[in-house]
């Protein structure tokens, strides 16, 4: 069976990436980094036990927001956190609970719940709901109760 592993394209920071995003995120794996020349090329590691590679390729292609990595919390301090973890040095909130971290890296930062809040047979809760993750940066568990509870 095939497996699918994403591929990250950095100019030059993939190792550097690579241990950041493994200082961030409690269950990951270094798993290679492979040089020539003494110089990284190119790294293997995994996040709470999803697979990467990541390529330093130089600065022809760049991150945008097409690509993006979906995080899906439980708790609002999981998403206070990764959050500040994320954008510290640089990177930066953009809208509706996405973020760029330092290297351009989009990422999502989700409640778990927000897909059934915003997938409700009931129009009006997943408009209010949709109204609040429109208008916000970080999103807030208790705000999008609120709305979904129409309070």
């Amino acid at each position: 069976m095939p497996s699918i592993t994403p591929f990250l394209w950095y100019d030059t920071q993939a190792e550097e990436a690579m241990n950041y995003y493994a200082s961030i995120f409690k269950r990951s794996k270094i798993i290679s980094v492979n040089k020539v020349g003494g110089r990284t090329i190119g790294v293997e590691f995994e996040l709470e036990g999803q697979r990467f590679m990541a390529l330093n390729g130089g600065p022809k292609y760049k991150f945008n927001e097409s690509y993006s990595m979906f995080v899906s919390c439980d708790t609002q301090a999981e998403i206070d956190d990764l959050w500040e973890k994320l954008i510290a040095d640089g990177g930066g909130p953009t809208r509706c609970g996405w973020l760029q971290d330092k290297y351009g890296l989009s990422w999502q930062i989700i409640p778990k719940n927000l897909g059934k809040m915003m997938g409700d047979k009931d129009p009006a809760k997943a408009k209010r709901v949709m109204d609040v993750v429109l208008k916000s940066d970080k999103l807030d568990m208790e705000e999008l109760q609120r709305a979904y509870d129409g309070k």
